[in-house]
């Protein structure tokens, strides 16, 4: 497809019927690669016999790949347009996949976990800033991103077990096929300018960047969403499996979670409306007590897709509404090193937590492990509900195409909705 005026930059162009279904094509097929990943990687690690902790150490090493992958997105934004990431990331996931769908040696493992998070992160970040340019408000087009990455990890998770009772490498050999056709959409997405160099804030952590009102609740948002997605990766299938859950049980609990996030996103409008404060608490509340409760549920199968269901909408919330606010907060040309910021703070979380979860391990069961680490989740939603909203509070304002820029937006960005974190 055909590119966009120089003039518009990194602000909103307007949103394209075409260009938005090639979006919502390639996300579908990325998250379904990856959704195929999070079951089999676990499942197939503990079959050939690596500890938990082995698998966690495996996961963590995807997080630090995504990480290091980051840090330098925001910089490469202004050099590289997003369509050229989103179409390279679908590739990786393909390659991903088919390295240990051919051998399950222990460097394969790590291989394949690496090209994994490296591919998370230019995908992600990419599709979040090229949805955000496209669309009129930064939340509508981030839910449509999370609507169809749900889809897509709702269908790779459910048929991934189905898959694995018929043949050991035969969903990852899907999951290769489904990361090599997303390349198709993503190559003919609309390409759109880089983002300018003269009004970025010098990377994410330059200006005081993860400080400003707003951007530090979305930070706290990401944070949670990461965490979750770590453990739903890697500890959930584990605790469900020494539960005596089969693995094509495992494959459909392991996907409601990821189909409950369909409805976080799309409430997501409704609550960005109600503030950061609300946001934040509701966000990591329903995550944080979902994922605990799922803990010593996990040999019920009903329960803990209820519990697991919670969490999915939490997480949903957190993922959308959290980029949405930090995008609505800073600069235009601002928006790739802001989102680049709160993906970061994601890819933290999922590194961090299987240290968190090994050193858990090490001294309780890992249901009990998982119960901990829901409890620590919703911690920093107890900080946000003892802020009061502000005395003035403004809805977050619709962008218009190609919205002027305004100066004071890099000093102190024009509050849209209430400051209360």
């Amino acid at each position: 497809m055909g590119g966009v005026p120089s003039s518009c930059k990194g602000q909103t162009v307007g949103l394209s019927g075409a260009d938005r279904i090639l979006s919502i094509a390639a996300t579908v097929l990325f998250s379904f690669a990856l959704g195929t990943l999070a079951v089999v990687v676990p499942i197939l690690a503990i079959a050939v016999g690596y500890s938990a902790v082995e698998v966690g150490m495996m996961v963590a090493l995807a997080a630090v790949s995504q990480l290091v992958t980051r840090l330098f997105l925001g910089a490469l934004m202004r050099r590289v347009p997003d369509k050229a990431f989103l179409a390279g990331a679908a590739l990786m996931i393909a390659v991903s996949c088919a390295l240990i769908a051919v051998s399950d040696a222990l460097a394969v493992f790590v291989a394949s976990q690496l090209v994994q998070g490296s591919a998370r992160a230019l995908f992600w970040t990419s599709s979040q800033t090229h949805a955000v340019r496209m669309s009129t408000s930064s939340v509508k087009g981030l839910t449509d991103v999370n609507l169809a990455a749900g889809v897509g990890a709702l269908l790779g998770p459910a048929l991934a077990g189905y898959l694995w009772e018929l043949s050991t490498p035969l969903p990852l050999i899907v999951g290769a096929v489904a990361g090599s056709a997303a390349v198709i959409p993503a190559a003919l997405l609309t390409r759109l300018p880089v983002f300018a160099p003269e009004h970025a804030t010098g990377g994410i952590m330059a200006r005081g960047l993860w400080r400003r009102p707003g951007v530090d609740a979305a930070c706290w948002m990401n944070a949670g969403a990461g965490a979750w997605k770590s453990l739903l990766d890697s500890y959930v299938p584990i605790v469900l499996s020494l539960a005596g859950q089969p693995v094509a049980v495992i494959g459909i609990l392991v996907a409601i979670p990821n189909a409950a996030v369909l409805a976080g996103s799309a409430s997501a409008s409704w609550l960005r409306k109600r503030g950061n404060r609300i946001s934040l608490a509701t966000g990591l509340l329903a995550t944080g007590a979902g994922l605990a409760a799922a803990g010593p549920l996990a040999g019920a199968a009903v329960a803990a897709a209820a519990a697991l269901a919670v969490s999915g909408v939490g997480a949903g919330i957190l993922q959308t509404v959290g980029p949405a606010i930090a995008a609505d907060e800073v600069h235009p040309e601002e928006r790739g090193d802001a989102l680049a910021l709160t993906g970061t703070v994601r890819a933290s979380a999922l590194f961090l937590t299987p240290f968190v979860m090994a050193l858990l391990v090490s001294v309780v069961p890992v249901a009990a492990a998982l119960v901990t680490a829901g409890v620590l989740m919703t911690l920093p939603a107890a900080g946000g509900i003892r802020r009061k909203d502000p005395p003035s509070q403004v809805e977050p304002t619709e962008s218009g195409p190609c919205r002027p820029l305004q100066q004071n937006q890099l000093e102190a960005p024009e509050k849209k909705v209430p400051d209360d974190n």
